[in-house]
């Protein structure tokens, strides 16, 4: 029976370490992205895909650079990238990336943008990572393992009213016919909470919910890669995810977004 014991203890011990040495690997991966945020040149290569909606070489870069070395770490999940666009996926476990979360932030040297990757297994998001290449932050989560800002554990913040915590909004400005709708979620929140801030990347503003600066964030409509990993980090630091109607988020469709610290979350969403 004891032999049995440590055999079952050594096997349980072997696996963590690989699963944290896969983790650290990913995490180092990311974080190797930072040369290509700071390459200011490529950041001045810019195509317009839509109404304030741009991408730049350095967000080019960072995908084919990830897509690459992710494949080669994990040939058999497959990639979902916000340069790709929304499609089909095959299988039940892919990568999700926003290679750079902010991008107009960053062609103006704003400098409030960051990479955002999560791994999608059947059905639910099971890892994320957001890194903040311009504090060197890297936030992770694992699901039932917590959330972490490098490498200490953090968590939302206690407030249990609006009126006790400032909450974080998104502006959708690739939706101009919903500017006079959302202004006026804007002027509600204002009102009950303590203040409103807007940093235009909203994995950053999630990753705030989640270490506690912020009660909430909330924005009409997002894309996958914009919440993926940030939606794990408020859920393990003890948050709540919804769309606005209260029901879970959809990985493969853009929605609405409202993540708190729990105790605020419905005062917050009656107002959106």
């Amino acid at each position: 029976m004891v032999r049995r014991r440590k055999k079952y203890y050594y096997e349980f011990l072997e696996r963590s370490m690989v699963i944290n040495m896969e983790l650290q690997e990913i995490i180092a991966l990311v974080k190797r992205t930072k040369t290509f945020v700071e390459n200011r040149e490529r950041a001045n290569h810019i195509k317009v895909k839509g109404p304030a909606d741009y991408v730049t070489q350095v967000d080019t870069d960072i995908q084919n650079f990830l897509a690459r070395e992710l494949g080669r770490l994990a040939p058999e999940i497959q990639f979902l990238g916000e340069e790709e666009g929304l499609h089909e996926m095959s299988g039940d476990t892919y990568w999700i990336l926003d290679p750079i979360d902010g991008t107009t932030n960053l062609i103006h040297d704003y400098q409030h943008s960051v990479v955002s990757l999560a791994l999608y297994e059947k059905g639910e998001i099971t890892m994320g990572i957001v890194y903040d290449p311009f504090r060197e932050d890297v936030y992770h989560a694992q699901k039932g393992k917590g959330s972490f800002l490098n490498g200490m554990p953090i968590s939302v913040s206690d407030a249990g009213a609006l009126s006790e915590t400032i909450v974080t909004i998104g502006t959708s400005p690739y939706d101009r016919e919903l500017t006079e709708e959302n202004f006026g979620r804007f002027k509600r929140v204002f009102e009950k909470s303590q203040d409103i801030r807007r940093t235009g990347s909203a994995a950053l503003d999630l990753a705030n919910v989640a270490c506690g600066r912020t009660g909430g964030f909330f924005e009409t409509l997002l894309s996958p890669w914009d919440f993926a990993a940030g939606m794990l980090l408020v859920m393990e630091a003890g948050g709540q995810v919804t769309n606005y109607a209260g029901e879970p988020l959809d990985f493969l469709k853009r929605g609405s977004v409202v993540a708190t610290n729990g105790k605020v979350h419905e005062e917050l969403r009656g107002l959106l």
